[in-house]
């Protein structure tokens, strides 16, 4: 059994990464920690274990941590984690920064402990399946992806968090497109960007090789045109990535199985571990670049 710390109170937290901890069976939740004392009491008094008020007491009690929270709290953790050795299990987007995500690498490349960035979709096997095809098969040349939420419409558990206002779509399902596009066509190097109404966002990327994608992202859209839509086109025509099977508790228990293996094995080479979370964070932040200074931002290798 691996022992979890879990870092975080929220919607996404409860539901998914305490309620997968607590079902999987070779992993053990032995403690909560989140920056509402109360909240934090609630859920650990829900799995029947204890709410930590200290950060490092709660890394002194775990083999590995599991962290829900706003991004730039996350990289913190993340780092204070991976430095005391314990193996991580992160969620998107790994940092706010560049620098902060770089940070995350480090401490982990230092302290050879496992890491995996749960990208949700990436996680349902028919998905993972598709995208290994897909890239195999080659010869693609372009890839639209539309995602338009609506977090804020009445009932929404995603409404009232603060990130998600400051930051918009941009940083908040730019990681999911970003991790079903990057497999296919390969790492980013030239990003253009643009803003249009109600916090939609618009993302041109070139990718290696001179392919290119073009995203659509808001996390306020009309309710009748809430849609998820990803499509390759290339030499063999057309490829629309499905919609995963099963949820995203069942995503998070793969996720989970996944970490094992790489502790079990010694491996520190997962497709979704921490470098890869850099690896998306940079383009978010070249992105973000882009539409504050209306021009063209290359990546560097």
């Amino acid at each position: 059994m691996l022992r979890f710390g879990l870092f975080g109170t929220g919607h996404w937290a409860a539901r998914t990464h305490g309620a997968g901890l607590d079902a999987h069976p070779r992993a053990e939740l032995v403690g909560v920690w989140g920056r509402n004392p109360d909240r934090a009491a609630a859920l650990a008094a829900r799995h029947g274990v204890p709410a930590f008020d200290d950060v490092d007491a709660l890394l002194d009690a775990c083999d590995a941590v599991a962290v829900a929270l706003p991004p730039d709290v996350q990289a913190g953790i993340a780092v204070r984690a991976a430095t005391a050795g314990r193996h991580l299990l992160l969620d998107k987007p790994l940092a706010l920064s560049l620098d902060e995500a770089d940070r995350v690498v480090a401490a982990a490349r230092s302290a050879g402990v496992a890491s995996v960035v749960f990208f949700t979709q990436r996680f349902h096997p028919n998905v993972d399946g598709f995208l290994t095809a897909t890239a195999a098969a080659g010869g693609w040349q372009h890839a639209r992806v539309t995602q338009f939420a609506s977090i804020y419409a009445a009932g929404s558990p995603y409404g009232g968090s603060r990130w998600r206002r400051e930051q918009g779509a941009l940083w908040d399902i730019g990681p999911h497109a970003l991790s079903i596009v990057l497999p296919v066509l390969g790492r980013v190097t030239r990003v253009a960007a643009m803003d249009g109404p109600g916090g939609l966002v618009h993302l041109l990327l070139t990718h290696d090789g001179g392919a290119t994608s073009a995203l659509s992202l808001t996390l306020d859209a009309p309710s009748t045109a809430v849609t998820r839509d990803v499509v390759f086109f290339g030499e063999n025509g057309t490829a629309t990535v499905p919609p995963g099977d099963g949820d995203a508790l069942a995503a998070f228990g793969t996720a989970v199985d996944q970490l094992l293996a790489e502790i079990d094995s010694g491996g520190r080479d997962h497709r979704c571990d921490v470098r890869f979370g850099r690896e998306v964070v940079a383009v978010l932040a070249a992105a973000q670049t882009a539409r504050a200074e209306a021009r063209t931002v290359d990546l560097r290798p």
